[in-house]
């Protein structure tokens, strides 16, 4: 057996059957030639099963019933060797994160995202910290780019921790990085615009009188403020 049939069993068995949920355990008691194919075979660079590597594979209807049971609570430790090993097949691969070029790209872009992501979850706070830059000028792309996350532009702080929070809940609902997109357009939803505008902006209606005409200095505060239209704008 190689992955490929590995892969064509479970979608079978899968198909048949129709779990609304299935796990590694189901796998064991379903298919036992599959999960034993995937306990010898297919290996993280830490040597743990890379159950990932085996749904990303499944047809996308059962990428969504997928479920593994996660400890509730790890500790927080630092090991740079770890992220080190799991980075090292992608070593050449990191730039399409900025620019990749065609569906293999995006594909292995998902796989790094993954990798860092469950070794995040382990706890291991090198791997947040490799993986959140990466993401983040990803994100930043997405926000000037995209109509469905524009309203995330000016939230920056905003931005990086609801990428922490993604990181951390992530189980498996596709890609990650379809994950990831879907949370900031969906909890963008409610996000109020911020305008962004230049002092020398005009104000009056004949564009005679510029923003920073209406700049002016609180004497007991000493607080900058911006006063138009009989109101106090910070």
């Amino acid at each position: 057996m190689d992955i490929n049939e590995a892969i064509q069993l479970l979608n079978t068995t899968l198909q048949k059957q129709q779990p609304a949920l299935f796990s590694s355990s189901w796998i064991y008691y379903q298919t036992p030639q599959v999960y034993h194919y995937v306990w010898r075979k297919v290996k993280t660079p830490l040597g743990d099963i890379d159950w990932d590597a085996v749904v990303r594979k499944l047809d996308r209807e059962f990428q969504k019933r997928w479920t593994q049971r996660r400890p509730k609570k790890v500790k927080p430790y630092r090991n740079i060797r770890e992220v080190r090993a799991v980075l090292k097949p992608f070593q050449e691969k990191l730039y399409i994160f900025i620019a990749p070029a065609d569906p293999d790209d995006r594909m292995f872009r998902d796989a790094i995202s993954i990798a860092l992501v469950r070794l995040a979850q382990k706890g291991n706070i090198k791997a947040q910290q490799e993986l959140i830059p990466l993401l983040r000028f990803m994100v930043d792309q997405w926000i000037e780019l995209s109509p469905r996350l524009r309203k995330w532009k000016g939230y920056g702080d905003d931005v990086e921790d609801k990428i922490k929070s993604c990181i951390r809940l992530y189980r498996f609902t596709g890609t990650f990085i379809g994950y990831l997109f879907r949370t900031l357009e969906y909890s963008g939803w409610g996000l109020k615009p911020l305008q962004a505008y230049s002092l020398d902006d005009t104000v009056s209606t004949n564009g005679d009188k510029r923003r920073i005409e209406n700049v002016v200095q609180d004497m007991e505060t000493n607080e900058i403020k911006i006063y138009e239209r009989n109101q106090c704008q910070f």
